[in-house]
């Protein structure tokens, strides 16, 4: 029983890991585009506010 008992615990412990991930990567997704737009943003505020005061 202790060989199987070990089998389940491993199997339990990567299915968490797999959902973690799943999670993760979901969320990732979910929020990538807006991430996307105010890096967007930043980066053209510091490159075009030195260019305009020169």
């Amino acid at each position: 029983m202790v060989a199987i008992d070990n089998m389940v615990e491993n199997i339990r412990y990567k299915a968490q890991i797999l959902a973690r991930t799943n999670k993760l990567d979901s969320s990732v997704s979910a929020r990538g585009v807006l991430g996307f737009t105010i890096g967007l943003l930043t980066a053209f505020i510091m490159v075009l506010v030195p260019v305009l005061l020169v």
